[in-house]
């Protein structure tokens, strides 16, 4: 019987070290832990959503149960490695730490610690969302994680480090997992693409990269999702219109009304971004991510052009600071088209006025022209 469609992030998951994308630094550690054997007893991945870190999880539990000895090269064909990857191995347990979070699923866990594995090297545990036991299951963890077998090993997975209690941190080495670029994440879903034979532009990988946030996960989820739409050609055009982005052209036009102070013209782009289904929230996270590149290209000149007017640097970064500032409540008032103009506009008045330090800095100097001009005179 035929087991159906596998989604493109099943199907194209890393299955050894050196197809990771993004996390080098967690690779070359690991890597070097197995070469060297000073493999620790427990491991703490933390990081955002699709970043990697069960994927790592797993691989390393497979590198560590190689056949013949931990190996960083480990043979994907033996029936070991197989029943790691898809999660069937005996040896190593996968645990949903939001559901089995109760101080007697901890109990049973430090019980089965004491048998032998049956037939790998290292029983492995490895507990994703760590950060949901219960204070009570932390605790009875604690010993077992402090003086465990030789022959276990502990790896933790969490998106929220901070909630981890301190007495298990300790005892754990931390790896942290970090966001992978918009350029690795569209570079990697064009080499998918090519392989699905999907017909992409470099526009459209990284819009999908963008919407993302970061996870090689979403972003092939979302591929996934826009080749259902799309069949096997996919566009710029394509992703803003399922996704309900406002597009590069949008964002320019308003970052440019801003600018020009055109507050009228504001609202009424506003009323055609709802119009033609945008999403308010992507498309305030868009134009952040544009009045920051405008500000970095003004570091050197101290200004930037926006069509027909300039904007000093100062001025832009005021402009995004109340961007940033209306980011978390956008969604929480009565009306997020109203939270969303009200944003804009105080984004434009902000960028009208002058900071005190400025406008003293130019009477000084406005003050010190005549005081020259008298001494040359003299």
């Amino acid at each position: 019987m035929s087991e159906g469609y596998q989604v493109i992030a099943r199907r194209y998951r890393p299955k050894q070290f050196d197809e990771l994308v993004g996390q080098e630094h967690i690779v070359r550690t690991l890597k070097n832990a197995i070469q060297s054997n000073r493999i620790g007893h427990a491991y703490l991945f933390v990081g955002p959503r699709g970043t990697g870190k069960t994927t790592v999880a797993r691989i390393f539990a497979k590198a560590l149960n190689a056949q013949g000895g931990p190996s960083v090269r480990p043979d994907d064909n033996t029936e070991i490695a197989k029943s790691i990857m898809d999660g069937s191995c005996m040896d190593v347990v996968e645990i949903d730490g939001a559901s089995n979070r109760s101080i007697e699923e901890i109990r049973k866990l430090r019980d089965d610690c004491k048998y032998s594995p049956t037939v790998c090297t290292y029983k492995i545990y490895i507990i994703d969302e760590v950060h949901s036991l219960t204070s009570d299951a932390f605790n009875a963890l604690l010993k077992t994680l402090e003086e465990p077998p030789a022959h276990v090993k502990f790896i933790f997975a969490t998106t929220e480090a901070n909630k981890v209690l301190g007495t298990i941190t300790s005892r754990c080495q931390r790896f942290e997992f970090r966001p992978i670029p918009e350029e690795l994440i569209a570079s990697h879903l064009a080499k998918i693409s090519k392989l699905e034979g999907i017909e992409t532009t470099e526009e459209a990988l990284l819009a999908v990269a963008r919407l993302a946030n970061g996870g090689m996960r979403d972003a092939q989820s979302i591929l996934d999702q826009m080749i259902s739409f799309c069949g096997k050609k996919i566009g710029l055009d394509d992703v803003v219109n399922v996704y309900g982005l406002a597009g590069p052209k949008r964002i320019e036009s308003l970052a440019s009304q801003m600018a020009a102070g055109d507050c009228a013209k504001v609202i009424e782009s506003v009323g055609e971004l709802i119009e033609n289904g945008c999403d308010l929230y992507r498309t305030l996270c868009d134009l952040q991510i544009y009045l920051r590149d405008a500000m970095l290209k003004s570091l050197n000149s101290g200004w930037r052009d926006f069509g027909t007017k300039q904007l000093s640097t100062e001025q832009i970064t005021r402009m995004l600071d109340v961007l940033q500032a209306a980011e978390k409540g956008l969604k929480n008032g009565l009306s997020e088209r109203a939270n969303f103009e009200v944003a804009l506009l105080k984004a434009v008045e902000q960028s009208r006025t002058r900071a005190i330090n400025t406008l003293i800095k130019e009477l000084e100097k406005l003050s010190a022209a005549p005081q020259e001009t008298q001494k040359k005179n003299s």
